[in-house]
């Protein structure tokens, strides 16, 4: 039997720390940590690693099921997928042991609650950029590509692949962005 931790934050400059330490506490051999949104589990490497790793009688261990997902739908497919392989799953601080009647109970209800927390910041979000919109103050996301510069770059001959290269963006961007110019106006 394995005790394996997971740890996640949503952000890059979010710390795991606090997650890390407490896992150790729980008797975790081995820690695995990304830095990626919990809103859906594409592009999760790390935890796709822990549960590929995973077999009979190993334990994952989180600090709170919202490390793992934040929708009902996730989490079922992944408690789904570690009962397949005859693992259980623990979370420290909210009493969740899946190898239990009560713990599965308890875990179906904190996943709901987690998507329901995840839908009400969606909403308040809409209804303050809704706000802003109404107040003229909202301008939305800055462009992460400067425009000027590829057409700039363009006027002085860089070849489209060139620009893209050089600024480090894609090649479809280039276009993108020379067609949105001033001079597609005309």
């Amino acid at each position: 039997m394995t005790v394996i931790g997971y740890a996640r934050v949503s952000t890059i400059d979010q710390d795991l720390t606090i997650q890390e330490d407490a896992l150790r506490a729980a008797g975790c051999e081995i820690i695995r940590t990304e830095k990626r949104s919990g809103t859906t589990t594409a592009g999760r490497d790390e935890l796709r690693t822990v549960l590929d790793f995973m077999r009979k009688g190993d334990v994952l261990v989180v600090t709170r099921v919202d490390r793992l997902a934040r929708s009902i739908g996730d989490l079922q497919d992944i408690v789904r997928e570690i009962k397949a392989k005859g693992a259980a799953l623990r979370a420290t601080e909210q009493s969740v042991d899946t190898s239990t009647a009560a713990g599965k109970a308890f875990l179906d209800m904190l996943g709901v609650f987690a998507e329901f927390e995840t839908n009400l910041r969606k909403e308040r979000q809409l209804e303050g950029i809704a706000k802003a919109k109404a107040n003229n103050v909202y301008k939305g996301r800055k462009p992460s590509i400067d425009g000027a510069k590829v057409r700039e770059l363009k006027a002085a001959g860089v070849g489209p692949a060139a620009i893209a290269k050089q600024l480090k963006i894609g090649r479809a961007s280039v276009y993108r962005a020379l067609e949105t110019g001033p001079e597609s106006a005309a």
